[in-house]
């Protein structure tokens, strides 16, 4: 049987991984990127260079977008030059991006209006799950337009959840979002206490994360926290984002969410230091800060 014909647009820090893996499952991959050189180590892999993403449209079944924002992913679908000036009938369009969940809706009805279907499927895992193929997928859509994706998703993650209709994986993502960063604040604060009272921060991860304090956060980002490694697998300005994503939606239930509004606000502290370009693990530099304990 032919393998579906996949197009790709946005190989940045997620992208790039996850078109390698798509190209590595044996799927043909048509790329598109708006810095046409990202494309490059891709094309090199086997994939085919597409300059528009209404060309991506035109050569594939089923498209991903991994783009930045709500603006960018309207732009690369129902732009003058995007995916609906190109989609073949019954192609599905994936959006991998996290964005609005309104705007993610209203998308879904242009598509389906042109004879195409999308799920909204935004990721969690960072840099390092989107390299070892082991992304967490929650997907918004019709269950068998999820169905038909599987195998792609299969390629790309280890967990993948339909969760409900248009616009809910982004919903589901936005708690991610706030399961996140809330924790990365408790693990910035449980370091520096261990620094201020002598323990070496090292000994204290590896004493509780094996425990009731286990986590995600505390296992990959407490290390480049005490090391000072801020390289971004997941940079402040893109989390950011998605915490004013969040807040939003939550002033629009009239829901409030103060631990959500702290970590922001510190990560504006950060953003104002200049520091919007590193990983979020920089968040202790706030707390640095406050704290007096350069």
């Amino acid at each position: 049987m032919q393998a579906t014909q996949l197009g790709f647009i946005g190989l940045g820090i997620m992208g790039q991984p996850m078109v390698m893996n798509l190209l590595k499952a044996g799927f043909p991959v048509t790329v598109y990127n708006r810095t046409t050189s990202k494309t490059e180590a891709a094309v090199a892999a086997g994939a085919a260079r597409a300059y528009s993403p209404r060309e991506v449209a035109e050569k594939s079944e089923i498209i991903i977008t991994m783009v930045t924002d709500s603006p960018d992913v309207v732009d690369v679908i129902a732009g003058s030059e995007g995916v609906l000036q190109g989609l073949r009938p019954g192609a599905v369009v994936i959006d991998m991006s996290t964005i609005s969940p309104s705007v993610t809706r209203r998308l879904a009805l242009e598509i389906e209006k042109q004879g195409g279907d999308m799920l909204d499927a935004p990721v969690s895992g960072g840099d390092t799950g989107a390299k070892a193929g082991t992304l967490a997928i929650m997907a918004g859509g019709k269950a068998e337009v999820f169905e038909r994706c599987l195998p792609v998703f299969r390629a790309l993650g280890k967990s993948m959840t339909l969760v409900g209709g248009h616009g809910m994986g982004q919903t589901v993502k936005l708690c991610n979002q706030i399961l996140v960063s809330v924790n990365n604040l408790a693990v910035c604060e449980a370091v520096q206490f261990a620094r201020r009272a002598g323990v070496d921060a090292n000994i204290m991860i590896e004493a509780v994360k094996n425990g009731a304090a286990g986590s995600w956060q505390l296992n990959n980002l407490g290390p480049r926290m005490v090391a000072s490694d801020f390289a971004p697998g997941f940079m402040i300005d893109l989390q950011q984002k998605d915490l004013a994503l969040a807040l939003e939606a939550a002033r629009e239930m009239k829901l409030p969410s103060p631990a959500l509004a702290l970590v922001a606000q510190l990560f504006n502290g950060c953003q104002a230091h200049g520091e919007g370009r590193e990983g979020t693990q920089a968040l202790i530099k706030s707390l640095q800060r406050l704290g007096n304990m350069h």
